[in-house]
């Protein structure tokens, strides 16, 4: 007696099995050329925990090493306050690490491994003789302009401690917008449904041609496929004046604020071209704004040429080259439109 096949175990057409194992070969090949320059970032804590047995506190996260001589990108929120750093490789090696250079404002930083010193855990060869001047593996880094929606990508990283974990996925959206620890907006990330959790920090979204396009940094919880990274592009300039300077250069003029809505009649009536300004809330003592004449109460709605639609644009006009360079700014001053010049100053190191 012939039993029929139920619909739901019948072959997949042929198509659908080479799109399926199509698919699969780009992930295996993508995992298989990036994951030995990933690795495992383990920060001890500069506070003790408290107890009698006073343990430093110790996290992790990822990271992927993009240069041959050890320089390593990853979040700044994986290193931040972190008195020694050690970097596990794929083939098992304990690398000694430190923080090259960090900026909070879009949470990234670069940890450099002097790639022949090492610490306990070596990798044994098959001669027995530890292997701990073997070459680093760089990942290649990619344009991260060139990403689509839809497109399929790659992560790879160490999450909850499961080493070198790969999930795959789409590109959901770019250009979004995500706030820093600092209180700063991070443009241009990367939105994804590739699988991250607590410990995939760090760690790199690769295209199917195994180049790096951004560098996981958050989920939301508990939504689920809300992964972002931060673009490859903005990752490429901030890791070039972390290289040079250790730090971002910013300027700011001093004054703490929030985003309010305009009344339509004053827009009209002073021919504004945003419809929100950033509100002054506090004025810091001896800064350029208060050198500037700026004001608590006072609405900044234009900095330069450029209209301020809040204090995030403030936040966005306010870069290196603005360092010791007077600006015209207006502000509305009750019902007054006033003209000021503000010269910013180079932002305080975050600590």
């Amino acid at each position: 007696m012939l039993v029929p096949i139920p619909k739901s175990a019948t072959p997949a057409p042929e198509a659908e099995r080479d799109a399926l194992d199509a698919y699969s070969e780009v992930v295996v090949r993508v995992a298989e050329t990036v994951s030995p320059s990933v690795v495992k970032i383990e920060a001890e804590g500069a506070a003790p925990r408290r107890g009698p047995t006073a343990e430093s506190p110790t996290s992790s996260g990822s990271g992927f090493i993009f240069t041959p001589d050890g320089y390593i990108l990853t979040n700044s929120h994986v290193v931040s306050g972190a008195r020694k750093l050690t970097v596990l490789l794929l083939d098992g090696r304990r690398l000694a690490a430190s923080v090259v250079g960090d900026d909070p404002h879009t949470d990234l930083a670069l940890v450099r491994v002097e790639p022949p010193v090492q610490v306990e855990g070596t990798a044994i060869d098959e001669t027995g003789q530890g292997d701990a001047a073997a070459p680093l593996i760089p990942a290649r880094l990619g344009d991260s302009s060139a990403l689509r929606v839809g497109q399929m990508v790659v992560a790879i990283g160490n999450p909850y401690g499961f080493d070198c974990t790969v999930t795959a996925g789409v590109v959901s959206a770019l250009g979004r917008s995500l706030r820093a620890q600092s209180g700063r907006l991070i443009d241009d990330v990367i939105q994804t449904d590739a699988a991250l959790n607590p410990g995939n920090s760090g760690g790199p979204l690769v295209n199917a041609r195994g180049e790096v396009v951004g560098v996981n940094t958050a989920m939301i919880r508990p939504a689920q496929g809300l992964c972002f990274a931060i673009a490859m592009g903005t990752a490429s300039f901030v890791v070039s004046r972390l290289m040079r300077d250790g730090h971002i250069r910013r300027s700011y003029i001093g004054v703490g604020g929030q985003t309010v809505p305009l009344l339509r009649k004053v827009v009209r009536y002073h021919e504004l071209g945003s419809e929100s300004g950033a509100l002054v809330i506090s004025v810091e003592p001896g800064s350029p704004a208060a050198a500037a004449d700026l004001r608590e109460g006072d609405i900044v709605v234009r900095f330069g040429e450029r209209w301020v639609g809040g204090v995030d644009d403030l936040h966005r006009f306010l870069t290196e080259e603005q360092v010791g360079q007077g600006a015209p700014l207006t502000v509305l001053r009750g019902v007054q439109k006033v003209s000021l010049t503000v010269i910013p100053k180079e932002a305080p190191k975050l600590r």
